[in-house]
């Protein structure tokens, strides 16, 4: 049985830093396996988050500047991990840092070149996950549920709390997922003006009320009317919800618990539509013990909520795009049609540098 050793880097829209996983991947009859074998995430600064969160309004020139920046830095961790744990490494798979997110439009961007990686590193590199399928008519995302699919096929719903929250289930023979609602994008803005980089145990939030007319308009949004697939991008977000958020005549506590309802809200009702039974959650957000005592109590008593080991909660989005760089270097489809609305199925990624299994 061949071992696929491989190190997957994620960096999300919640800004806290780069993710770095490595990890183990074998095939059986039974199916894939797999084992986070170390991990480390590379925390942003105050100025790293700032250029991060920038990219998007700045010109041209900087953009492609800030996109080399961020592909040395890329690098530079990943060395610094091998070095750390000693490891032996086939090839890395890097989601990027996403931008510019418009499929409509008929655009998605992620930052961190793949070249420079490869070239810094000396590792065959995987990257530029999404353009495929929005040039093939998809959404571009959620592109994790193909992981959710062949690797935590023992729960009926895979549910993560990042900085969007998302979902993903086996709908009779076809995989369905979407974005759900902004998540942490949000919460950490409004800790960041509290003077924290977000709100722990959702501690803040806790202290606030929520504001009743303010939660009727997040829950009314045109978004939430769409049928799947559908996805979110941060530009989105900044033009629909903050406007809300920041034009509200109420205190920074008072909002961070009104969007925690809000969330909760709309989590609950994709898990309750959807018939889900037996659900892990993962993401940042899995470690905010108000908000999931909020969708648990808007969730029937029979739902189960489970929050796996560390590891897996942190890093599940590391491994899987590390698994989809393998399934890309296999040839093998790692994006479903059912979950983007593309006009096939595809094998998403560009690689750089030698094929690792040639």
């Amino acid at each position: 049985m061949r071992e696929y050793r491989a190190i997957g880097l994620m960096s999300g829209t919640s800004l806290d830093g780069l993710d770095l996983a490595y990890c183990i991947f074998k095939k059986s009859s039974g199916g894939w396996k797999y084992d986070i074998l170390c991990a480390h995430t590379h925390k942003y600064t105050d100025k790293k988050r700032e250029r991060l969160k920038n990219a998007m309004h700045t010109s041209g020139l900087e953009l492609v500047k800030t996109d080399m920046w961020f592909a040395h830095m890329c690098a530079e961790q990943v060395k610094k991990f091998i070095h750390r744990h000693s490891i032996d490494v086939d090839f890395i798979a890097s989601h990027g840092h996403t931008v510019f997110h418009a499929p409509g439009e008929g655009y998605t961007t992620q930052i961190g070149s793949g070249a420079y990686i490869s070239a810094l590193t000396g590792l065959p590199v995987v990257s530029d996950f999404r353009t495929v399928d929005v040039a093939l008519g998809g959404n571009g995302a959620p592109l994790v549920p193909v992981g959710d699919e062949l690797l935590f096929s023992n729960f009926d719903m895979c549910l993560n709390l990042g900085g969007i929250a998302n979902i993903s289930y086996k709908c009779f023979t076809k995989r369905v997922a979407y974005d759900i609602c902004p998540a942490n994008i949000v919460l950490n803005y409004f800790a960041e003006k509290l003077g924290k980089q977000y709100d722990k145990d959702g501690a803040m939030a806790k202290r606030g009320r929520v504001n009743t007319e303010l939660l009727r308009k997040l829950n009314a949004w045109e978004y939430y009317k769409q049928h799947p697939p559908k996805s979110l991008g941060r530009e989105c977000i900044e033009q629909a919800i903050f406007p809300m958020l920041t034009g509200c005549k109420i205190s920074e506590y008072d909002v961070m618990a009104t969007f925690t309802e809000h969330i909760a809200v709309q989590v609950a009702k994709s898990i309750s539509d959807n018939n889900g039974k037996n659900i892990v959650v993962t993401g940042g957000g899995a470690f905010n013990t108000f908000l999931m005592e909020r969708v648990a109590y808007h969730l029937p008593d029979h739902v189960k909520l489970t929050i796996p080991g560390e590891l897996i909660v942190k890093y599940k989005e590391a491994l899987i795009f590390a698994f989809l760089g393998l399934l890309k270097l296999r040839n093998e489809v790692n994006i479903f049609k059912s979950v983007t609305g593309a006009y096939n199925d595809s094998v998403g990624g560009a690689l750089y540098g030698l094929h690792p299994y040639l």
